[in-house]
């Protein structure tokens, strides 16, 4: 009786619970995780992001003067707004955990009732947004989340000009008094689509959104990342070569660590006469497939190294991946 077929999850698994875990073992496959990228919290912007709950910033009740460790990617903030700032973004979990481990050591404190502000949390894909939950529901009951369908950055950025917009539809530009910016925790390298479209000065000024950037952690990628790539694929084909399982999936999350990926694959530019996994969809002695978890990750791969990856997940999800394996295989006939 063959194995559940291995599927090797280029990411660091999520604490407490990894939903790609969850799906994948639930559902006949095999999940490993080789962890790619190095997080390093940045500490001090953490304690800022602290200090804004501490002074009020998040509060009608208090205006807060700028902080220098804020991107700023408009100009109200000495505008005259009742608080400074009226909700928060997160797009990466790392973005969630830097947080959560800021308030899980130093606690999140709230002036001047000590209560929670009612504030909307926005946050891009399904993984993303239950992280968040998980730290909504024990430290910001108030809060709500939005964005877990968005699907990317541009989407979310809609949806926010839609939502953000409604909950201060009487804002005029024309006098001192403008809706709050959002802060936006950021990683050190980070596309600029979000703040773009929502500061977009094509739009009405009515309708723009403030948005202040603050990096809260930088990656790299991890010195062990291709050995302990290379051990765990050696010992899956060598399970294939015995008959025990069919072909490896390998989903990849973003264009850090590609290159190292596929130079232990032989694929793309590193086809060499070492492994040759075999690179045609019609080839039944293919041994290695890779699926990519959106687009930016895809185009990567095409446009840095020329290599075309099986599989595009239509939603960054385990279910988006599983489905597009599944009729992949299908049409392959396996």
């Amino acid at each position: 009786m063959s194995s559940p077929p291995p599927i090797l999850l280029l990411k660091t698994k999520s604490s407490p619970h990894d939903g790609y875990e969850d799906y994948f073992s639930t559902n006949g496959y095999k999940p490993t995780f080789i962890p790619v990228l190095e997080h390093r919290f940045h500490t001090e912007n953490l304690a800022t992001v602290r200090e804004f709950f501490a002074s009020g910033a998040f509060n009608a009740e208090t205006t807060t003067t700028t902080s220098t460790t804020t991107h700023h990617h408009g100009n109200n903030e000495d505008s005259g707004c009742d608080k400074k700032y009226g909700g928060m973004i997160f797009t990466s979990q790392r973005a969630v955990e830097a947080f959560a481990e800021m308030i899980e050591e130093k606690g999140l404190p709230f002036t001047p009732s000590k209560q929670p502000p009612p504030l909307p949390l926005y946050t891009v894909g399904p993984a993303t947004a239950r992280a968040l939950t998980t730290l909504r529901n024990k430290y910001l009951p108030t809060a709500t989340i939005h964005g877990a369908d968005a699907g990317n950055g541009q989407n979310l950025a809609y949806l926010m000009l839609e939502h953000y917009n409604g909950l201060y539809p009487d804002t005029d530009n024309t006098t001192s008094t403008t809706k709050p910016s959002l802060l936006f925790l950021v990683g050190e390298q980070r596309r600029d689509i979000i703040p773009k479209t929502l500061m977009d000065p094509a739009r009405p000024k009515s309708k723009q959104i403030n948005v202040d950037e603050i990096v809260v952690y930088e990656t790299g990628e991890m010195d062990s990342f291709e050995k302990h790539f290379r051990d765990v694929v050696s010992k899956e084909l060598q399970r294939k070569v015995e008959g025990e399982q069919g072909p490896l999936w390998v989903v990849v999350f973003s264009p850090t660590g590609c290159e190292g990926m596929l130079r232990v694959l032989g694929m793309g530019p590193f086809k060499n006469q070492d492994q040759e996994p075999g690179q045609g969809v019609d080839d039944k002695q293919r041994d290695v497939f890779i699926a990519t978890i959106g687009p930016t990750t895809r185009d990567y791969l095409k446009e840095t190294f020329g290599f075309e990856a099986d599989v595009c997940a239509e939603k960054p999800s385990p279910e988006g991946i599983a489905e597009g394996i599944k009729r992949f295989m299908d049409v392959r006939g396996d």
